[in-house]
């Protein structure tokens, strides 16, 4: 079965891989189903879609686990420690700037939703910025990487026909790999213990002013 067919054969599980994986992370992988919309192999407004619900979906669960559990996981991964704090920091200094643009800053981006979670941020705020920045990462990944096949063939002509397979194989490899690690049992965060954050004096961060900083 060639390139062409598999996808087309499995199409329903690309979009399903991608709005999971874009739970997680995923900049790299929109950016290669992108491309492969871009050589008609996908439907670039349902990627699109699917990126934005994954990648809103993943930050608002991770929002909810630092505000629940955030202070009982820092102590079980106490490596995550260093990024939460310039998470915070970045929160405190650039406000809404820094929730619209999290996900595009390297270093920060896998623990700032964690982070803001433990802040005093209303999760009201939070759910509609994230949403709006969301569908912003959806739109620049997917679409860069779509605009990015368009110019390709353009400038390379055949050429890109060869290019364009070996990402696309990539690509292939990639969901099949994801595919098989969902099957897998437990996950990292899973079995984190069942505690209230607004119980325990240590998660009570910042003063009266930096409440009123955060919900502005």
């Amino acid at each position: 079965m060639g390139i062409e067919q598999t996808i087309a054969h499995y199409g329903g599980y690309f979009y399903l891989v991608t709005l999971i994986w874009t739970a997680l992370e995923g900049e790299t992988f929109v950016l290669l189903a992108g491309y492969a919309a871009a050589r008609g192999y996908l439907n670039l407004p349902l990627l699109i879609v699917c990126a934005w619900i994954g990648s809103f979906l993943g930050d608002q669960f991770y929002f909810f686990l630092g505000r629940r559990y955030g202070t009982r996981v820092l102590r079980r991964f106490p490596k995550w420690q260093p990024g939460v704090d310039r998470a915070l920091r970045m929160l405190e200094r650039y406000n809404t700037g820094f929730i619209l643009s999290f996900r595009f800053i390297y270093g920060v981006r896998n623990f700032s939703s964690f982070a803001m979670g433990m802040s005093p941020l209303r999760w009201s705020r939070f759910l509609i910025l994230n949403f709006s920045a969301a569908g912003v990462w959806a739109v620049a990944f997917a679409g860069g990487g779509y605009l990015f096949g368009e110019a390709l063939s353009a400038m390379l002509g055949d050429a890109a026909e060869i290019l364009g397979l070996v990402a696309l194989i990539i690509f292939v490899v990639v969901v099949t790999y994801l595919l098989r690690r969902q099957k897998r049992p437990g996950g990292m965060l899973g079995d984190a213990p069942p505690a209230n954050n607004d119980d325990d004096p240590d998660s009570r961060l910042g003063d009266k002013t930096r409440r009123e900083t955060y919900r502005r």
